[in-house]
């Protein structure tokens, strides 16, 4: 079985980690109703958001949804979100924490 992108057996494909280390990904918080911070991340391209999401809010241990290509998170997590991007397949010098 081939890989329908660049043709490669499904083995030895890497369309999915390259896709994933090209993306300029923002992670910012956000101050919502009664005081909430919720941390938010956006810029995926190419990419499965809500399996990125779900693995977000396992990793992190916190809730959260996935609206608009922007993954939501409850709480302010912008410290530790690189780190499991990073270990997720992104590159670190892509993701900017404003």
């Amino acid at each position: 079985m081939n890989c329908p992108r660049c043709g490669l057996p499904k083995e030895l494909c890497v369309c999915d980690e390259m896709t994933r280390e090209g993306q300029r990904i923002r992670v910012r918080s956000d101050k919502r109703r009664y005081g909430k911070i919720v941390t938010l991340v956006d810029g995926f391209k190419d990419v499965d958001v809500d399996k990125v999401a779900k693995e977000l809010k396992r990793r992190l241990a916190c809730g959260g949804t996935m609206k608009n290509d922007v993954v939501e998170l409850q709480g302010d997590h912008k410290s530790r979100v690189r780190g499991v991007l990073a270990d997720m397949g992104f590159s670190t010098d892509m993701i900017d924490v404003l």
